[in-house]
């Protein structure tokens, strides 16, 4: 994969350390969200550390964002779609002892903003024009390392695009041990702020690198330990998502408030996802779930699937043949069981092909009742 840009890095160990700030000021762990803690109590802890009368604080306790059920983002993260934004300003919070503004972001170059507002031009421009073109954007995902900042972009995208339709997708990889803990933030934040929440679910592609990080830097193993144990992150991922379809639903909201992409060559996980779909009442027609393989590859997945009347793509991976290959073995080896699936596919084939001959049918098509989302 291409170099992450530093500044990804650097956003992504912002979002840890305000959860870190949020931690040692308030209490507790995880997302800043999910505490759903008040600004009232940010003020109260300000008050107990005689800071509460400092201007910087006061404006930082005015640029907090929040709703009736407590605190979103101890910053005004939404400027940050805005080309013109000036990172190294923003992420500052007051030192509890002394009530001054400490920088969570180390001061960027010039080179390094101008890199940052570029990338921020070119996604508004690439998810403006799929909007009008009434298609979606996934955005992959990377390392645990700075992923932070791009599942953070993300919402944001999805805040911005996704108010009519699920536009914006995020990636979620299942092989981490947070995976859950995250789509239900995120879903949470989706509905606190009244947009549409997009999620493609993947097991992963980076479990050997992760965890040679975490030994050669000290820290704990954050990938799922047995392939099991992802397959079971993945259902139990998917099955939040359904629940809260299925309370739209019952409602009488709009159920496609959440979009899923089922990414997976997984049989067990198609099987589940159906299953799970028929048991809440969740139909092929309501295109609230979609499913999707590379091309080439589990064929007699992808084409039953289309043929049943559910949504399901095949994935093209598109660019220069030096990231394309490295791609294309990182799936392999997040698929352990692909070498059984060709050989399965090819035993398909020939039956299929054989059954042709047989009854004439050489040039037969499938009637199917395919409508994509």
């Amino acid at each position: 994969m291409p170099k992450p840009i530093p500044v990804l890095l650097q956003l992504s160990e912002v979002i840890m350390r305000a959860r870190q700030y949020m931690s040692d000021v308030i209490g507790g762990e995880g997302a800043i969200l999910a505490h759903h803690v008040k600004p009232d109590d940010f003020r109260k802890k300000f008050e107990e550390a005689h800071i509460k009368d400092e201007e910087s604080v006061q404006k930082f306790l005015q640029k907090m964002q929040s709703d009736k059920e407590g605190v979103i983002h101890l910053f005004p993260w939404s400027g940050i779609l805005d080309e013109n934004y000036e990172l190294s300003e923003t992420f500052q919070v007051p030192d509890i002892k002394t009530g001054k503004m400490v920088r969570l972001m180390s001061q960027l170059t010039s080179k390094e903003e101008e890199m940052f507002r570029n990338m921020i031009r070119r996604l508004n421009n690439i998810v403006t024009v799929a909007d009008s073109l009434d298609v979606r954007i996934m955005i992959d995902a990377e390392q645990t390392y700075f992923q932070p900042a791009i599942s953070r972009l993300t919402l944001e995208m999805m805040r911005k695009y996704n108010t009519k339709k699920a536009v914006v997708f995020n990636t979620y990889q299942t092989y981490l041990q947070e995976a859950f803990n995250e789509v239900k933030t995120d879903l949470e934040q989706a509905e606190r702020q009244n947009f549409y929440f997009g999620a493609k679910l993947v097991r992963g592609a980076y479990i050997e690198q992760e965890r040679a990080r975490a030994a050669a830097m000290g820290y704990s193993d954050p990938t799922n330990p047995t392939y099991e144990a992802t397959t079971e992150s993945y259902h139990r991922t998917l099955m939040e998502c359904l629940r809260r379809m299925k309370q739209y639903k019952d409602k009488g909201q709009d159920p496609k408030k959440i979009g899923i992409m089922v990414a997976s060559h997984n049989e067990d996980t198609v099987r589940f996802a159906i299953e799970k779909m028929k048991e809440i009442g969740i139909s092929p027609e309501d295109k609230v779930i979609c499913f999707g393989q590379l091309l080439g590859m589990c064929d007699y997945i992808t084409f039953p699937l289309g043929q049943s009347g559910y949504s399901a793509y095949k994935y093209i991976p598109y660019g220069p043949v030096k990231e394309v290959l490295p791609y294309l073995s990182r799936r392999a080896q997040e698929n352990r069981g692909i070498l059984k699936k060709i050989k399965k596919e090819k035993r398909l084939l020939l039956n299929e092909i054989t059954r042709r001959i047989v009854r004439g049918e050489i040039f037969y098509k499938p009637k199917g009742n395919y409508t994509p989302v």
